[in-house]
């Protein structure tokens, strides 16, 4: 009979699948664009790897990796080694927060802006994946 962390991993995956799903959509893409995924840690992690739209995505815009519930989305495999623990955070995140976790995370920096902070930076979410990355 499976035991209780079993049971607990599940209602996590369980909890976070729509997100998970999202994410899913971006691995397809990785796949389909030449990329790589595989499971590691509790997570799906997905690269686009070193080919012409991974440099385009690179030159066009900021962000080098980026968690839907149990999917980690990266430009390259060097981003999924580099931003892990911090990435890792974002998954323990989805993992609380479930679908919720879509309106959360805008909220958190809506609310940083209104408080005249960096929208990212002093989003509660990142601060707590940024101490994580710090403790690593």
């Amino acid at each position: 009979m499976p035991n209780r962390a079993f049971f607990q991993f599940a209602l996590r995956l369980l909890w976070a699948a729509p997100c998970s799903l999202l994410g899913a959509l971006l691995g397809l893409s990785a796949l389909l664009a030449g990329g790589r995924v595989h499971w590691a840690d509790g997570a799906l992690e997905c690269y686009l790897g070193e080919g012409a739209l991974a440099s385009w995505l690179e030159r066009h815009q900021p962000i080098a990796a980026i968690t839907l519930g149990h999917v980690i989305f990266a430009l390259r495999a060097d981003d999924l080694r580099r931003w892990h623990a911090h990435e890792r955070v974002h998954v323990r995140q989805f993992e609380r927060w479930g679908a919720l976790m879509l309106l959360a995370y805008p909220a958190a920096s809506a609310w940083a802006w209104l408080n005249g902070e960096d929208a990212y930076f002093a989003n509660s979410f990142e601060r707590e994946a940024y101490l994580a990355e710090e403790k690593r």
